[in-house]
């Protein structure tokens, strides 16, 4: 079946990757593939994709990520200058490779073909925030060196690399001359990390293709996606305690960067901390894996540095989120309801370590498809008049949005009625999503059984949500093998040369067989 060393390496590093499944992998469902293998065409054409364009796809992923294209409050899309080059870079490497380029403001189309039934991939080239000063060379320069076999580059895996190895699947399948019976367009959306409202808006007159795959998830096959949401409450300074003079307690607390990134660094300011305290603190932090501290005393007062693992907040189970575990290292006092000190509190009351909404109350629940629900706190940020904390959902099918709502209500009541008077709650969970039937998946499948040698496949369902449900008969076909970390969102985002490789095979070799 593999005709080469490069696809005997791809297939060892691929069915490793299934021996060691995460705690809280995808769940799957009954359907298997039950297409035959790839045609000739489309194996022919992966083959001579990774052969001929191997290294011309690293170049364009490289070119693609030198653009910072994280969202600027200061712009909508079609009005940043960076999102306006970067979509002019876009169009030229399209032209150079001999596709057609439409831009629609938000959307580009790059496409291949002629005819009105037509093949989608939908990707994006916004990227989430980034801290330069945690990785080891620019997030904006395709580190290929730092350390070996991985390119390291905000965007490098989402999605960036997957609009990178598009563009040559369809370069692969012009060069063959293979028949196409559909037009294959390639769909990159400027704001899926920020913004749905003008893709959703765009496709009320666009008519979109009759089927479509995502490249912004995991494999084999996602037909369903867990509903992300909110629950955000302020701490206020209004009504928060007074401590005694000569009293300890929890002065700052803060943590998080942005709201789809499970935190990795959080700090605390304990005022009046006794060495007693500080011994407490340190014992407990001692105990929890993953986490590092650093402890500086100024004074009578403790400063607290917590260093956890950032992922995407999807996977809660890729990290170690910082501001729970700091949160839980100060558990060895009864703080006053200051304002940090009540942030303390609510967390270690109501979230604890956890991510699946335990201690909240009756929200927690699971679907056996889906999996559980996530729960999880990504930001503390300060305000004038507060501190908020703002949790992520991701809720799976089971429950209705009133429901679900009354239940963290509830809690929140509960909560407050024994501890503090809340400020500003928002409450917003949206809908999980699930696609029962398309048509496209019996072939994704077995595309991805031959060329990783995993058989019996199945659709499996995700965390995190991707523009899949805006489109009719879409569904997501990688970048992420199953079992691997997605680095999405993380400070140390890269995609594997080998998996740029293997992901350009399969795409190379779906669209051949959706399309021809």
């Amino acid at each position: 079946m593999y005709k080469n060393a490069l696809l005997a390496s791809l297939l060892l590093a691929s069915t490793a990757a299934f021996a060691a499944p995460q705690a809280d992998a995808p769940s799957t469902s009954p359907l298997a593939a039950t297409a035959t293998a790839p045609s000739a065409a489309a194996i022919g054409a992966a083959k001579y994709a990774v052969e001929t364009y191997r290294n011309d796809v690293v170049d364009t992923l490289a070119r693609l990520v030198s653009f910072n294209t994280v969202v600027d409050a200061r712009y909508p899309s079609d009005r940043n200058p960076i999102h306006i080059a970067f979509k002019a870079a876009l169009k030229e490497e399209a032209e150079r490779l001999g596709l057609d380029y439409a831009d629609h403001g938000w959307t580009v189309i790059v496409g291949l073909g002629k005819g009105s039934e037509r093949v989608g991939i939908v990707t994006h080239g916004d990227v989430q925030p980034v801290d330069p000063s945690k990785w080891k060379k620019s997030p904006f320069v395709l580190d290929r060196t730092s350390e070996p076999g991985k390119l390291i580059a905000r965007g490098a895996e989402d999605d960036k690399g997957p609009i990178a190895t598009a563009l040559y699947a369809m370069k692969s399948i012009r060069d063959r001359q293979i028949s196409l019976a559909k037009r294959i367009e390639l769909y990159v959306y400027m704001g899926e990390e920020s913004d749905w409202g003008p893709l959703t808006e765009f496709l009320k007159t666009h008519v979109p293709p009759q089927m479509s795959i995502t490249l912004d998830a995991e494999y084999p096959v996602v037909t369903a996606e867990k509903g992300g949401g909110t629950v955000a409450v302020t701490i206020p300074k209004a009504g928060a305690v007074v401590p005694a003079p000569g009293a300890a307690y929890v002065a700052e607390f803060r943590g998080g960067s942005f709201n789809t990134q499970i935190p990795e660094d959080a700090e605390a300011l304990v005022v009046n901390a006794s060495p007693g305290i500080e011994r407490q603190v340190r014992a407990r932090a001692a105990e929890q894996d993953g986490m590092r501290y650093t402890f500086e005393r100024q004074g009578a007062n403790l400063k607290v540095v917590a260093k956890g693992l950032s992922a995407h907040s999807s996977k809660p189970q890729e990290g170690v989120n910082a501001v729970s575990m700091l949160a839980d290292a100060l558990a060895v006092h009864d703080w006053p309801n200051t304002v940090a000190g009540g942030v303390v509190n609510y967390l270690n009351d109501l979230v604890g370590t956890g991510y699946r909404g335990e201690k909240f109350g009756k929200i927690a629940y699971r679907d056996e498809f889906m999996g559980p629900m996530t729960f999880k706190p990504t930001v503390i940020r300060q305000l004038d008049d507060g501190i908020e904390v703002a949790i992520n959902v991701r809720r799976p099918r089971g429950k209705t949005t009133e429901q679900l709502t009354s239940e963290i209500q509830a809690a929140l009541d509960d909560w407050q009625a024994r501890r503090v008077p809340l400020a500003n709650v928002k409450v917003g969970v949206r809908d999980p999503w699930i696609l029962e039937t398309a048509p496209q998946v019996p072939t994704l499948l077995s595309t991805f059984s031959y060329f990783t040698g995993m058989k019996d496949a199945k659709p499996v369902a995700i965390g995190g949500g991707t523009n899949s449900r805006l489109f009719p008969n879409a569904v997501s076909f990688g970048p992420s093998m199953p079992g691997q970390k997605y680095t999405g969102h993380s400070e140390h985002e890269f995609i594997t040369t080998k998996q740029l490789l293997l992901n350009l095979q399969m795409y190379t070799a779906v669209l051949v067989d959706l399309a021809k």
